[in-house]
């Protein structure tokens, strides 16, 4: 008789056709035929006990038996052959499904989340919860609206009357939610014309270092009040072209450490500090500056970043500390003391700057301008068309 593993190598490894199946159940029905005939020889030979008992099943009975046995094992031989791979190619299509959807279209809730928007000292109500998916897709670019900024003027007294008037009748009608003039006084005139929008910092009138970093801390605690993603500090003599400020805000990430401007030395300044008791040794740092005379920009990451250094009137020990003005101050906490760089951007200007020499064909990529008054009432202002020094003096 033919035996089960035969079967096995008959029907599953081999996974021959029904031809081949039919001339083996051709070759069981001889060999059947041929073992009958033995059977009934035997009968002749063989005693009356040695024969079967009625009831139990015949050679054909238990050859059919394990016939079906037989097709049962291989059936079951041949789905574990098959259904492992057909479970690895289910597999395959899940991961290569899994991967084509990083690059769906983003949902609108999530255009202005980023990967780097879990980095550390952002605040939980400025994360947004991000699937995996979307967090590894590409991000499209962060829109910066004007209620996005929080822009500060700082001013004196002293300059009310001669400056504030020239910002309120231009730049300002652009940005008047978003634009905040700090002073030294209560101005109910300027109160008026400003909406409001007249911050009295009780620091005083003086333009030394320490009035300076005073203001500069009164901005600062201001804008981390507001709640907004961007503080951009600017001076009583600039002018702001605040839809290309706007613009150029779009290429950075608020939820990102950014500290944009444009530093007025060639080099690093290098300062020596002295150390915190007279047995450490002083040491020399050397960092970066933007010029607050030009202008600069914080985002909220890195502002949120300063808080332990800056926050809360901080700003003004630190501006003590390395007896600087604001502007130094600032570059100081945030290239030395956070390891942050300074994000050079060649469109802000200063009064250290010859202005004249400026392209106007350029005029209208610039972020800001600035003007001052030479000792011999020569004007550094910016040369444009249209209007006469004795009409327009600080243009």
């Amino acid at each position: 008789m033919i035996l089960l593993a035969d079967w096995r190598r008959a029907l599953c490894p081999g996974r021959r056709g029904a031809d081949d199946n039919n001339k083996l159940v051709d070759e069981l029905e001889r060999e059947d035929d041929e073992e009958l005939v033995v059977v009934e020889a035997d009968k002749e030979e063989a005693p009356a006990a040695g024969t079967m008992p009625r009831g139990l099943p015949g050679r054909r009975g238990l050859q059919a038996l394990v016939l079906v046995l037989a097709t049962a094992y291989a059936t079951v031989l041949l789905y574990q052959a098959v259904a492992p791979r057909q479970w690895v190619d289910d597999q395959a299509v899940d991961e290569t499904s899994g991967d084509a959807s990083l690059d769906l279209p983003i949902p609108p809730r999530f255009e202005r989340v980023l990967v780097s928007a879990s980095a550390p000292g952002i605040i939980a109500e400025d994360v947004a919860a991000v699937t995996p998916s979307v967090a590894t897709a590409t991000m499209a670019p962060f829109s910066t609206d004007l209620e996005d900024v929080f822009i500060s003027v700082k001013t004196t007294r002293h300059y009310h009357h001669s400056r504030l008037p020239a910002i309120i009748g231009t730049w300002f009608q652009f940005a008047k939610e978003q634009t905040w003039f700090f002073t030294d006084r209560d101005d109910p005139y300027f109160q008026n014309q400003t909406n409001g929008h007249m911050i009295n910092t009780k620091c005083s009138s003086s333009h030394n270092r320490r009035a300076l970093c005073c203001k500069m801390s009164v901005e600062f605690d201001k804008f981390l009040e507001s709640g907004r993603k961007w503080f951009c500090h600017f001076d009583d003599d600039n002018y702001v072209n605040v839809p290309r400020l706007l613009k150029l805000l779009d290429n950075y990430n608020p939820r990102e450490d950014w500290y944009l401007g444009r530093p007025s030395i060639p080099t690093p300044l290098e300062i020596v500090r002295q150390g915190a008791d007279s047995s450490k040794r002083s040491q020399k740092v050397r960092f970066w500056f933007a010029t607050g005379g030009a202008g600069f920009c914080i985002s909220r990451a890195l502002a949120l970043k300063m808080i332990p250094v800056a926050g809360g009137g901080k700003f003004i020990t630190v501006g003590d500390r390395i007896r600087l003005p604001d502007d130094v101050t600032m570059g100081y906490i945030i290239e030395h003391l956070l390891k942050k760089q300074l994000t050079v951007v060649e469109q802000f200007h200063s009064h250290l700057e010859i202005l004249k020499f400026l392209n106007k064909d350029t005029f209208h990529d610039q972020v800001s301008f600035s003007y001052s008054k030479g000792s011999r009432d020569d004007w550094n202002v910016v040369k444009i068309d249209g209007f006469s020094v004795r009409d327009d003096p600080k243009r």
